[in-house]
């Protein structure tokens, strides 16, 4: 009688077990994989980057599914997920199932979007991005441009007119521009190099491109290998030289993507670090320690030094005006959110092309070439543009926080280090 007992309850506990199946967090984490890369197939921009098994992008590729069972994917997914259970002594796995579920729950937003369903500019970007973008009033842009005036050298016409006619002095010229960007690479890798060990064979090789809606960008190939495309569509100027080279590159895109996969992929075998949906929560941090990257590879003054001493002289301009030059760029900085706002009401249907390129041209100081080409990357790109701005502030403020008053550079390079080789994302930025 006791035998038959055991038997039966032997049988019933696995016949639970099978019904009831907690899934374990590598199961999620293929499933993620493999999800992300479906919903690419209705999106060719979602998936930035992916070098996980080529079969599963195969059989993505082979098996279209329905937005609605992408949907219904996307909810049990995170249902399974939420059923994992881990110790809040286990940061690790903590972070890396935080991550999870705000990815997850991005990707199901934007199967929605797929959809139809319509998000206002700031809900977009909650949902997307994990993160809420600011506001800023037409008087705050108009405190700034005050203060600009008084900076830049006296003459006819409105602010952005004698903006133009300064930066204009500042061109990279087109024969000069490799040589200007490979030196401002090279420097910015010796600089990464001190402080971040990256593996021997990384490297990236950099391409001039027309035609795009970006002035720059990084594709990741996976192995510590990138490609990094410049748009030369319209004149570059000279602070663009240091920019793209710590944005794209050194410590910025690059150096993330190949810390993701060889510390977070490779060596804890987190599957779901082989690909990169654009529009999820790890894009405010990609491009916010991509943009705060460039203080911490070449703080101010040190730039100043090598662009006066290095880059002004490749470039064939006037070392002399290097201060000024910074002096404009740094109070033209202050108005990065002006983009934001003409994004917010050209998408929320407050503005209308010709008023968001205005506001552009107004506030944010674009002449009218560069002020189109943002407008069709807010069209294609839409809320991503907080990313930039909002992003290298959160970034900043984690960064400086954790590194305490009067910190020295090698605290700072430990603390942004710590940021990007780990699964944390905006909300963990607090």
């Amino acid at each position: 009688m006791k035998l038959l007992f055991c038997l039966f309850l032997i049988t019933a506990i696995s016949f639970s077990q099978k019904k009831y199946h907690i899934a374990t967090m590598d199961e999620i984490a293929e499933q993620y994989v493999r999800l992300i890369l479906d919903i690419g197939q209705h999106d060719p921009d979602y998936v930035d980057a992916y070098y996980g098994p080529k079969e599963w992008q195969e059989a993505s590729k082979k098996m279209k599914q329905q937005l609605t069972a992408l949907n219904d994917r996307t909810d049990a997914v995170i249902t399974r997920l939420k059923r994992i259970r881990i110790s809040k002594k286990d940061v690790a796995l903590s972070l890396r199932k935080t991550y999870l579920l705000k990815q997850l729950s991005a990707a199901s937003a934007k199967i929605g979007m797929l959809m139809g369903k319509k998000y206002s500019f700031d809900d977009e970007a909650r949902k997307l991005y994990d993160a809420s973008p600011p506001t800023f009033s037409e008087s705050h842009f108009n405190s700034i441009l005050s203060g600009l005036s008084t900076v830049l050298p006296s003459g006819p016409g409105t602010v952005n007119e004698r903006y133009q006619r300064f930066r204009n002095q500042f061109v990279i010229p087109k024969e000069k521009l490799e040589t200007v960007f490979q030196a401002a690479i090279n420097e910015c890798r010796r600089r990464t190099r001190e402080y971040i060990t990256l593996p021997v064979n990384e490297s990236f090789v950099v391409e001039y491109v027309n035609n795009k809606p970006w002035s720059g960008y990084n594709w990741y190939k996976g192995n510590a290998h990138s490609v990094i495309q410049v748009n030369t569509d319209l004149p570059i100027f000279i602070d663009r030289a240091v920019d793209l080279a710590a944005h794209e590159g050194y410590p910025g895109h690059h150096v993330y993507n190949v810390l993701l996969e060889s510390e977070l992929l490779k060596k804890n075998g987190w599957i779901e670090f082989c690909i990169y949906p654009l529009f999820s929560p790890q894009s405010l941090i990609a491009e916010g320690s991509a943009n705060y990257g460039i203080d911490v590879v070449l703080p101010n003054a040190e730039r100043m030094a090598f662009e006066r001493n290095v880059l002004f002289p490749l470039a064939g301009l006037d070392p002399a005006q290097v201060e000024q030059y910074y002096t404009v760029q740094s109070l033209f900085g202050k108005l990065a959110y002006a983009g934001n706002e003409a994004a917010r009401g050209y998408l929320n249907g407050t503005l209308n092309k010709e008023q968001a390129v205005h506001w552009l041209t107004t506030y944010a100081l674009f002449d009218s070439a560069r002020a189109e080409q943002r407008i069709k990357f807010i069209e294609k790109y839409r809320s991503y543009v907080i990313n930039y701005n909002l992003g290298q502030d959160l970034v900043r403020a984690y960064v400086e926080k954790k590194s305490g008053k009067n910190f020295s550079a090698e605290k700072r390079w430990s603390v942004f280090y710590g940021l990007i080789s780990s699964p944390r994302l905006p909300g963990g930025l607090k």
